[in-house]
């Protein structure tokens, strides 16, 4: 291999390391209660009730992606009144 081929190899592996790195990882019950400024209570109610996306690997604990939330925050937008 030359010496500019190596150099691809090794910008295309930091590549993929920064953006394996912005890949967030899943926020716990107790940081997504935090993030959305709500009781875990609340939360855990909101699950129970599928008004909010969530993840339940095995059917245990529950966990929400950044994502997901902000979707969720932004999904019915009020227009504003022009008087």
């Amino acid at each position: 291999m030359g010496k500019e081929q190596i150099e691809i190899l090794e910008k295309l592996n930091r590549i993929e390391t920064l953006l394996a790195e912005q890949q967030p990882a899943p926020m716990t019950l107790a940081e997504a209660a935090t993030y959305l400024h709500v009781s875990k209570q609340t939360l855990y109610r909101m699950t129970s009730q599928s008004q909010i996306p969530h993840y339940k690997p095995n059917g245990k604990k529950l966990y929400f992606t950044k994502h997901d939330l902000d979707q969720w925050i932004l999904r019915n937008r009020v227009r504003e009144v022009k008087r």
